[in-house]
C-alpha cells in the first residue's frame, strides 16, 4: 500500500518592529534558525578598496550583489589593525566591568545626544520580544578627533549645531586608563574604513567615487560597545527576553566587529532568521535605513537581532556611519527613471534621525541609533525588509 506523503504548511507568528509612523507587522517561520548560506551574507575581500579603480570598480560589483538583496555581508583585509580592535575590546570590558553606580556616572540621561551608558532592560527594540539584554556605551562625531584633521574652532556655521559629542562621557570615564585613547582610535579606524567604502557605494550606484565626499565632512559617525551579560542555565531556559530586538540600522551602514560567541541573526526575504555568525578576523557591515531610502529601495535595509540567551558574556561593537547632519538629501539620481519615480522625500540626516527617536527606550529617553527601526515614508508605511 502506497504511503502519501504530505508537506507540512510552514507556521509564522507575526513580529511588531517600530517605526516613526506607527508600528508594522512582519510574518517570521517558527522554524529554527539556521546558518546563512554564503549567497546570503557573503564573504567579500576588500583588500581592493586599496588598489586601483579597475581594483575597487570590481569590489563595487560584488558588494552590488550582496547590498541588493540581503543588505548584509562581511569584509576581511579590511584594514582596521588588531591592536585597535583589541584596545577598544579591552576599554569595553573594562568599563562594562564596573559596579552599576560607576557606569551611571556617564548615564546617557546626563546628556542631550543618548551618549554614554545604557543599563540592562531599559530599551525594547521590538515589542514582540521582550526587553533588550545588554547594556551599551556610546559616543559621537567630535571634530577634534577626526582622523582627517579638524579645527573644532572651525567648524561651518551650517554643520555646528549638529556636533553631537559631549565630554561628560570622557570626564566620567577619566579613571579607567587607556578607556578613551582605546574608543577613539578604534573609532578613527572605523570612521577611515568607512570614508573609503562610501566611495565604493558610489561606484555600486553608478555614481562618480568621490559623489559623497562633500557630505561626510563631518559624518553621522556613532562609536558604540555593546555587553551582554550571560545568563545561568535557569535563565536562558526561562528568559523572555532576546538581547536585542528585530529593528534596522538608521543611517547609511554600519561596521560591525563581534567577539566568536555568536548571536548575530538576520530575516531574509521569506522571513527565516538566518544566522550571521563569527568569521575570525572580519567585520560585518549592513546597509542602513537612510542609504536604503536614498536608492529608492535598491540598498537593502535589512531587519536583525541579537538572540543572546547564552551562558557566556558576548561583546560587539558596531560603529554606524552616516552623511553630515545638516545635509538635505533626496533620491539619487541613478536610482530612478520615468518608471521608477521617487518614492521619497528629501530629507536631512538630523531630521531623519529626529523622527526616529523615542522608538525603542522604555523610559522614554529615545534611543541611540543603534537600536532604531524600519525605513517607512509616510506613503509607503509597509515597506519592511
Amino acid at each position: 500500500m502506497a504511503t502519501t506523503v504530505t508537506e507540512s504548511t510552514p507556521s509564522f507568528v507575526k513580529l511588531q518592529l517600530r517605526t516613526a509612523y506607527g508600528p508594522v507587522y512582519r510574518d517570521v517561520l517558527t522554524s529554527p534558525p539556521r546558518e546563512a548560506r554564503s549567497d546570503e551574507i557573503p564573504l567579500i575581500d576588500i583588500g581592493r578598496i586599496y588598489g586601483d579603480l579597475d581594483d575597487r570598480k570590481s569590489l563595487a560589483q560584488e558588494i552590488k550583489y550582496a547590498a541588493e538583496n540581503t543588505g548584509f555581508f562581511y569584509i576581511k583585509n579590511h584594514g582596521i589593525p588588531e591592536s585597535a580592535i583589541n584596545g577598544a575590546l579591552d576599554a569595553s570590558k573594562t568599563f562594562f566591568a564596573q559596579p552599576e553606580e560607576k557606569k551611571q556616572i556617564v548615564s546617557k540621561s546626563k546628556g542631550k545626544y543618548y551618549n554614554g551608558y545604557s543599563g540592562n532592560g531599559t530599551a525594547m527594540a521590538s515589542p514582540t520580544e521582550g526587553l533588550d539584554y545588554r547594556e551599551s556605551f556610546s559616543w559621537r562625531y567630535e571634530p577634534q578627533y577626526d582622523p582627517d584633521p579638524k579645527d573644532p574652532a572651525n567648524v561651518p556655521a551650517e554643520v555646528l549645531p549638529y556636533i553631537r559629542g559631549e565630554d561628560y562621557v570622557w570626564q566620567g570615564t577619566s579613571h579607567l586608563p587607556g578607556f578613551k585613547s582605546g574608543c577613539i582610535t578604534y573609532w578613527q579606524e572605523c570612521l577611515k574604513l568607512a570614508r573609503r567604502l562610501v566611495r565604493i557605494f558610489a561606484l555600486v550606484l553608478d555614481l562618480p567615487e568621490t559623489y559623497f565626499d562633500s557630505v561626510t565632512t563631518y559624518p553621522g559617525s556613532d562609536g558604540v560597545f555593546n555587553f551582554y551579560p550571560a545568563m545561568t542555565a535557569a535563565q536562558a531556559a526561562s528568559s523572555a527576553d532576546i538581547g536585542l530586538g528585530s529593528h534596522t540600522d538608521l543611517q547609511c551602514f554600519t561596521l560591525l566587529w563581534q567577539d566568536m560567541n555568536g548571536g548575530l541573526q538576520v530575516l531574509n526575504k521569506d522571513g527565516q532568521w538566518i544566522k550571521a555568525s563569527p568569521i575570525q578576523g572580519t567585520f560585518v557591515v549592513n546597509i542602513g535605513d537612510y542609504l536604503m531610502r536614498l536608492t529608492n529601495d535598491r540598498l537593502k535595509s535589512t531587519v536583525h537581532r541579537v538572540f543572546n540567551r547564552s551562558t557566556v558574556e558576548r561583546y560587539s561593537m558596531p560603529f554606524f556611519f552616516g552623511f553630515n547632519f545638516n545635509e538635505k538629501c533626496g533620491v539619487l539620481p541613478s536610482c530612478t527613471d520615468e518608471n521608477n519615480p521617487p518614492k521619497y522625500e528629501p530629507i536631512s540626516c538630523a531630521d531623519w534621525c529626529q523622527l526616529r527617536f523615542q522608538q525603542t527606550d522604555v523610559e522614554g529617553k529615545g534611543p541611540s541609533s543603534t537600536t532604531t527601526t524600519m525605513t517607512t515614508s509616510a506613503s509607503n508605511v509597509p515597506a519592511v525588509y
